[in-house]
């Protein structure tokens, strides 16, 4: 089926039809689960990077600044994408293919479709997630992958607005990541040594400056 909608390529318009229409042929079941799954999974991304903080507090202190770094980079890749929709300002496809059944009700006129927000976030939140706890370094991108095709399984967002949303996730957590993380190490160093920050920094007890005669 040939596209007519400017902006968006033929293969991700074609790409977009056939999932969402595969989406309505599966069980009510799956349909539902991926209506629930397609906002859970950032919320659930986010429970791993509080509990990669809780789990740092036993750790050195590179480890602790890159965890308190972890949800600076995830946000800022966030607002940077949702800085580029506004710019971009593209319509998504359940706004201009009447034709096409979604999964999920479509989102207000305003919020702009490339790129994804929820894919972004995801990516930024799996990067930074494999840096700081070697554990998730496979769970969490594919929760990540998870996450984008959810978005076009249930008829929000083009393949290609999923695809960006993971490559600018990718791209900006390291830089805001791994950056600054000498001088953030330092000061989680200096922090950990003050005994009103060292319960959310450390398991370690601060020492105890001695009493003045």
């Amino acid at each position: 089926m040939g596209n007519e909608i400017e902006d968006v390529p033929d293969i991700s318009a074609e790409w977009y039809r056939e999932v969402t229409a595969f989406a309505l042929h599966t069980p009510a079941w799956v349909r539902d689960a991926a209506g629930i799954a397609t906002d859970a999974v950032p919320a659930i991304l986010f429970a791993f990077l509080v509990l990669g903080w809780w789990r740092a507090r036993r750790e050195d202190d590179r480890r602790m600044a890159l965890a308190l770094l972890a949800p600076v980079a995830v946000v800022t890749a966030y607002l940077a994408s949702e800085g580029v929709k506004s710019v971009l300002r593209l319509r998504r496809p359940c706004w201009d293919l009447a034709d096409v059944v979604t999964v999920t009700h479509c989102p207000p006129y305003g919020d702009w479709s490339l790129p994804s927000n929820h894919a972004t976030f995801a990516a930024a939140a799996a990067v930074a997630l494999a840096v700081l706890w070697r554990g998730m370094a496979v769970v969490a991108p594919v929760l990540a992958l998870l996450e984008a095709f959810s978005r076009v399984f249930v008829g929000v967002h083009y393949p290609h607005d999923v695809a960006a949303g993971l490559l600018f996730g990718a791209l900006i957590a390291p830089l805001v990541l791994l950056a600054p993380r000498s001088s953030a190490t330092a000061l989680v160093a200096a922090m950990r040594r003050r005994p009103a920050l060292a319960a959310v920094l450390t398991t370690a007890r601060p020492p105890v400056p001695p009493h003045g005669r």
